[in-house]
């Protein structure tokens, strides 16, 4: 059997054949049906939990496809996540054919906030505590920090620059309005960072600009949805965020707790690193409480510690 080489081709064949399949084959068919996402960007072994089968399946299912391998069969998903997504009059059409609910609007809130859910509890489940603390470090000890954003992340971008700037941490948006964007990173350095954040179809100025701060040596932490994002070899921490979606409207829920996570902990980290090691905040309150009693007591007669 000839391997399909585009995602259509396998969708299709995948529908008329999955009957035949061996019943665990017919499992990871599904899967791969309605989780194409996930196919493309999971491991052999995380796909493998998910659908509740050994890993050698997964290779099996690959195989009887008609693929030499695993990577084969991934490969097309991926070429698929890369360069596809369904325009806004596609995702209308996708949600009215999902409505069942014979018109109550709440299906449609019922839906985005679910979407919302799942996004969320992924990114609970993937991110990894080195890759927040090393953001942190970064992002604490950079003079400044540039955040470009274009598209669907530019509300991401501006709300990051503000949330920092709220922060007292110095940040600067490069939004590019009138082509001043190189401008706007010229005095980017080594002492400072960039966040970008960029999804499929990735941004071409996004990734234009996350180069020019990666030869100007300025630390780099990458908010994007795929391992072959072309964001990703310009990072110095990455986090990889696959929002859920409900209609092909896919939400920024998990993207906007990643943000305030790092704008957050960039300023603890840098309150951490000011305070005076000799006078830690609690000794400071323990002092002042101690105080408070001697004034009250020496008020009342009784005897001041």
């Amino acid at each position: 059997m000839d391997a399909p080489r585009d995602f259509d081709a396998l969708k299709n064949h995948l529908i008329r054949f999955k009957a035949d399949l061996p019943k665990r084959l017919q499992e990871v068919a599904a899967f791969a049906l309605e989780y194409p996402g996930e196919m493309a960007l999971g491991t052999a072994s995380s796909i493998a939990a998910r659908v509740h089968v050994q890993a050698s399946t997964l290779v099996r299912f690959a195989q009887t496809l008609g693929f030499g391998g695993f990577s084969e069969l991934q490969a097309v998903f991926r070429d698929h996540l890369r360069v596809r997504w369904p325009d806004y009059s596609e995702r209308l059409t996708e949600l009215q054919s999902k409505a069942s609910d014979g018109g109550d609007p709440t299906h449609l809130l019922r839906g985005f906030a679910d979407s919302a859910t799942s996004s969320l509890a992924n990114l609970s489940q993937s991110v990894r505590r080195g890759d927040l603390e090393r953001a942190f470090a970064l992002l604490g000890a950079a003079g400044t920090i540039y955040v470009i954003g274009q598209r669907r992340a530019y509300s991401v971008a501006h709300y990051l620059t503000y949330a920092l700037t709220q922060l007292k941490i110095r940040a600067a948006l490069i939004d590019n309005i009138g082509g001043l964007g190189v401008s706007q990173l010229s005095g980017a350095s080594r002492g400072d960072a960039m966040i970008a954040i960029s999804f499929a179809p990735y941004s071409p100025l996004t990734i234009d600009f996350a180069r020019q701060a990666s030869e100007n040596r300025t630390p780099i932490v990458v908010i994007t949805d795929s391992p072959l994002s072309p964001l990703a070899g310009f990072a110095d921490v990455r986090f990889e965020i696959v929002e859920s979606n409900f209609g092909s409207f896919r939400s920024l829920a998990a993207t906007f707790c990643l943000a305030m996570t790092l704008a957050v902990g960039a300023a603890e980290r840098r309150v951490a690193k000011s305070a005076q090691p000799s006078r830690p905040v609690s000794a400071l309150i323990a002092r002042r409480k101690a105080g408070k009693s001697a004034v009250v007591k020496s008020a009342t007669g009784g005897s001041s510690v």
